[in-house]
């Protein structure tokens, strides 16, 4: 079985014009799927972005010399993160 949520939102003037000429202009059928359209492509736009600033963090990580790094075991990374999660 499928969550759904509904939504109820309200526009008027500008914006409620601009969504009823999307609708007849045939580009979608109806408000919902319009509404589903731009959801769909703010999250496609928000993955875009979280990948782009990882690619950026591992760039920046590969572009740093070896000497700059410093060795920890397995234990010493287990202490560290108990340590921060007390705080």
């Amino acid at each position: 079985m499928t969550d759904t949520m509904n939504l109820n939102v309200r526009i008027s003037g500008s914006l409620r014009d601009f969504v009823a000429e999307m609708i007849s202009d045939g580009d979608y059928e109806n408000v919902s799927e319009y509404v589903r359209t731009l959801i769909r492509r703010d999250k496609e736009r928000a993955e875009r972005e979280a990948f782009e600033a990882l690619k950026a963090r591992l760039r920046d990580a590969f572009a740093t010399p070896d000497g700059e790094y410093e060795f920890l075991s397995a234990d010493d990374i287990r202490r560290r993160a108990l340590a921060a999660a007390r705080r």
